[in-house]
């Protein structure tokens, strides 16, 4: 299996390729110019490899949401790369592969809660637990004010008791939900407000094109895959154009 997987969704713009079970990446945080440097990282890890384009078996990428521009930016270079090469695509959500990344570097964890920021003073966010050693999300992915965030009610049952405290009869992996993203640091209400029930916050990890080439692993072999015309991106919020006097995204 070869997957190519990219991501600009955020500030890391990012390329992977898994080949066989081996992962290659390149990434770069940037302000801006994700443009100027998605495509030679892309060539670079080809060459890197000795793969062709046509030899893949699909391309990946970060689906959003994320920052506007970026997000449309990783859906038009895949789409452009799968017309060209006749190769399927696979949108990965960049919550989740943030979640991913999460749960591969602490893998007593079990539950990730991933919140980034998504400007006009609101976020992205959805709850994620481990199966089978991925990311899998909890009900729906979301886009609210920081205040409006809450844990399943299911883990809540088990992260806190009648008056809020742990439960002791439950074991730490069971009860431990890792807060994650930049949405922690960009509204200190959100850390105020569902804080508490966490075990730790990790506020400077971005999505990276690594987990989301491991995410669409699976779905590439099951056949879950998707026309190049439908590399769409996905905002979460309906929108997409910015009101006078709101801060840019990319």
């Amino acid at each position: 299996m070869r997957i190519l997987a990219l991501d600009t969704a955020s500030e890391s713009c990012s390329a992977a390729l898994l080949v066989d079970g081996r992962i290659l990446a390149r990434e770069r945080v940037l302000e801006r110019g994700h443009a100027e440097h998605i495509l030679p990282m892309l060539d670079e890890l080809l060459a890197e490899a000795g793969v062709a384009l046509t030899a893949l078996s699909a391309i990946a990428f970060g689906r959003g949401p994320g920052a506007f521009t970026g997000v449309r930016l990783a859906a038009s270079v895949t789409q452009g790369l799968a017309f060209g090469a006749q190769l399927p695509v696979v949108p990965v959500s960049d919550l989740r592969a943030l979640a991913q990344r999460v749960l591969a570097h602490d893998e007593k964890l079990d539950r990730v809660l991933v919140c980034t920021d998504a400007r006009m003073r609101e976020v992205y966010w959805g709850c994620f637990e481990r199966e089978q050693g991925l990311a899998r999300l909890v009900g729906t992915e979301r886009v609210s004010a920081p205040a409006a965030v809450i844990l399943p009610a299911a883990w809540s049952e088990k992260v806190h008791g009648a008056r809020g405290q742990a439960q002791a009869q439950d074991p730490p992996s069971a009860r431990a939900v890792r807060g994650v993203g930049s949405g922690f640091s960009a509204y200190p209400q959100l850390r105020e407000g569902i804080g508490p029930l966490l075990s730790g916050i990790e506020e400077g990890l971005l999505p990276r094109a690594p987990e989301i080439a491991l995410l669409a692993a699976p779905e590439v072999a099951a056949g879950r895959v998707f026309p190049a015309e439908q590399a769409l991106p996905v905002y979460l919020r309906d929108d997409v154009v910015h009101p006078a006097g709101a801060e840019s995204l990319n």
